[in-house]
C-alpha cells in the first residue's frame, strides 16, 4: 500500500553559530554552518559528511532555511560538485520523507529521469512503460509539473495526452493502479510537496543544482527492483554509481539516454552500465546490428506526439522502431529473455498484439 510524504521531524541537534545570529531560528542558524561547510573556498571547504546532508535536505524540505540560504546552498554546492556521500545523504532525506510504493512478490523497474522534460526528441518511456507493465512487468515511475530550467514537457502531461491522468490522484489509488495494471507515477506536487517548495529558488538560480540529481537516483518504490537512471555526462554516472552503492542500491542500469532520458538512441550505439552489488559493468548495445537504424524523432507538440504514440503502441509510424528497440532492452535487462534477439521477439510480438494499447484502454 501506497505511503504518504512524512511529516518532517525535527532537524539533528547541532551547535549554534556563535553571535545574535541576525533573529535566525535554531534551525536557520544550523542551516548557516552547513551552508559554511559547502560554501566555502577551494582550499577550505570541507564538503559534509552523510549525515550532515542528510540534515542539510531535511532543513531544506522542513522550509527551516530561508529562500536566501537555499539559493546560496543550491548554487554553492553545484559549483563545487555534490561529493558522492553527499548525495548519499540527501537521498537517504528524500526516501525517508517522500512518498513510497511496494510491489509485494514482483520486482519493479524503476525509472528516474529529469523532472525538467524533454524539449528535443520525442520521449519514448511512457509507451515503454504501457508495453512493460502490459507484459507483467510492474514500472514505477515519478515526476512533476513543468520545472526549471528546461521547462520541457513532462511525464505526466505525455501520460495525459493518452488519457491517463495522474495529476491529483491521492497516492493510494496509484497504488491500486500499479496492484492492478503494474504501472504507476508519482506526481511530486501531490505527493512530495516539501520537495516542490524548492522550486521557485530552483528557477531563480536559473542553473540545474545537485538537488535535480535526486530525481535520477531516488525512487519511490521500496523493495525489490531495478533501479535504471539516466545521465548526461561521465563523471555524473560514476558519482552516481558510489553514491547508490553507499545508499545499499544493489542492482543498478545507468543509462546515457536522449536528453538525460532512459530512452535509448536508435542513431548510435546506446551507452549503459550495469551496477550489481558495487560492481560495474559497461553495456554498449548496437541498434545497427539488429536491424534498427531509424533517426530519432525530433519533438513537435502534444497533439502530434499524441498520433506517433498511438501509431507506435500498434507497430506502426515514426516512433515504433525506437520503442521496438527500447523496450527490448529492458525486457533484456529485466532478466525476461537470456538473449537480446529473443527479447526483440517479443518486444515485436508484443507491438504486434497491441499490448500497450489494451493496458491503456483497460486504465482509469
Amino acid at each position: 500500500m501506497g505511503v504518504a510524504a512524512t511529516t518532517i521531524p525535527d532537524p539533528l541537534p547541532g551547535p549554534l553559530a556563535p553571535g545574535r545570529g541576525g533573529g535566525l531560528s535554531g534551525q536557520a542558524l544550523r542551516f548557516r554552518e552547513l551552508l559554511g561547510k559547502v560554501g566555502s573556498g577551494e582550499h577550505t571547504s570541507t564538503g559534509l559528511s552523510r549525515q550532515e546532508a542528510r540534515e542539510a535536505m531535511d532543513l531544506m524540505l522542513a522550509g527551516q532555511a530561508s529562500e536566501a540560504q537555499l539559493g546560496a546552498f543550491l548554487i554553492a554546492h553545484r559549483i563545487r560538485r555534490p561529493l558522492p556521500i553527499e548525495l548519499t545523504g540527501m537521498l537517504e532525506s528524500y526516501r525517508q520523507h517522500g512518498p513510497t510504493l511496494a510491489t509485494p512478490g514482483r520486482r519493479a523497474l524503476c525509472f528516474g529521469v529529469p523532472y525538467d522534460g524533454r524539449s528535443r526528441t520525442a520521449p519514448l518511456l511512457p509507451l515503454v512503460a504501457l508495453v512493460l507493465a502490459a507484459a507483467g512487468l510492474p514500472v514505477v515511475l515519478h515526476g512533476g509539473g513543468p520545472m526549471p530550467v528546461k521547462y520541457g514537457v513532462t511525464l505526466a502531461e505525455l501520460f495525459a495526452a493518452l488519457g491517463i491522468d495522474w495529476v491529483g490522484l491521492p497516492l493510494a489509488q496509484v497504488q491500486e493502479r500499479l496492484d492492478r495494471h503494474g504501472l504507476a507515477l508519482t506526481h511530486q506536487p501531490d505527493h512530495f510537496p516539501a520537495a516542490d517548495r524548492l522550486l521557485p529558488v530552483r528557477d531563480a538560480i536559473g542553473k540545474r543544482p545537485p538537488v535535480a540529481s535526486l530525481e535520477l537516483l531516488w525512487t519511490p518504490h521500496q523493495g525489490d527492483h531495478l533501479l535504471i537512471s539516466g545521465f548526461v555526462h561521465p563523471p555524473t554516472e560514476a558519482r552516481a554509481w558510489e553514491a547508490l552503492t553507499a545508499a545499499a542500491e544493489t542492482d543498478v542500469l545507468t543509462v546515457k539516454g536522449l536528453e538525460g532520458s532512459t530512452d535509448l538512441p536508435t542513431t548510435r550505439a546506446g551507452i549503459t552500465a550495469r551496477l550489481r552489488h558495487g560492481v560495474s559493468e559497461r553495456i554498449l548495445l548496437h541498434p545497427r546490428d539488429h536491424g534498427i537504424q531509424s533517426e530519432e524523432v525530433r519533438w513537435s507538440d502534444l497533439d502530434c506526439w499524441r498520433r506517433q504514440a498511438g501509431e507506435a503502441l500498434a507497430g506502426a509510424g515514426p516512433l515504433a522502431d525506437a520503442l521496438r528497440w527500447n523496450v527490448a532492452a529492458y525486457l533484456w535487462f529485466a532478466g525476461a529473455h537470456d538473449t537480446f534477439v529473443a527479447a526483440l521477439d517479443q518486444s515485436e510480438a508484443l507491438l504486434k498484439a497491441r499490448a500497450g494499447l489494451a493496458l491503456l484502454a483497460a486504465m482509469p
